[in-house]
């Protein structure tokens, strides 16, 4: 079994039940990694994984600070004993470092978990930003204005995707781009 089907198989048991719109919209980022073998050949298995376990933080059994890239990622290290890529991929999806610094849990997620290689950082928080939370595909604007408006303005999570938006628009220019020419 591939890793990628080892993580989808623990997602939907974490997910599936407990949380069957996030582990939608879970199924949905896993399809958006896999259209991206064409930019990132022998490393989609590993992208696929990341997407299927991204928000695994959320399940009810595995909160504890309540930032689920945080929790995600301390479950995937210390529990199943996960590759380090995969837990460094959790824990720093989507810009995860502006939340943290918001939750005031900036030194716990980057003295836990080094950065990954920003080329997989910017494919995963991609198909993230590019995937709606029924699993639906989504221009990026209207998956920002989708969590905002699930949030409220003055939330922490809808304040720490303002201070993301920058990158995240360019991270999924940049994959965009990347498709493109190799397509071109």
């Amino acid at each position: 079994m591939g890793q990628a089907e080892w993580a989808r198989d623990l997602a939907k048991d974490l997910l599936a039940t407990a949380l069957p719109r996030r582990w939608a919209h879970t199924q949905g980022v896993a399809e958006r990694a896999a259209s991206l073998t064409p930019i990132l050949g022998e490393e989609t298995d590993t992208l696929i994984a990341a997407a299927y376990l991204h928000d695994i933080g959320y399940a009810p059994d595995l909160v504890d600070t309540g930032f689920h890239p945080l929790d995600g990622a301390r479950y995937l290290r210390d529990v199943v004993k996960a590759d380090d890529t995969l837990c460094r991929l959790v824990a720093h999806h989507s810009c995860a470092i502006n939340e943290a610094l918001n939750r005031n849990l900036f030194d716990a997620l980057t003295s836990e978990f080094d950065e990954e290689r920003p080329e997989l950082i910017e494919a995963l928080t991609y198909c993230d930003m590019t995937t709606g939370p029924d699993g639906t595909h989504l221009d990026v604007a209207e998956r920002l204005a989708e969590i905002h408006s699930r949030y409220g303005p003055e939330h922490l999570v809808s304040r720490s995707i303002t201070a993301s938006t920058p990158s995240i628009l360019a991270a999924v220019k940049a994959v965009t781009t990347a498709l493109v020419q190799r397509s071109g």
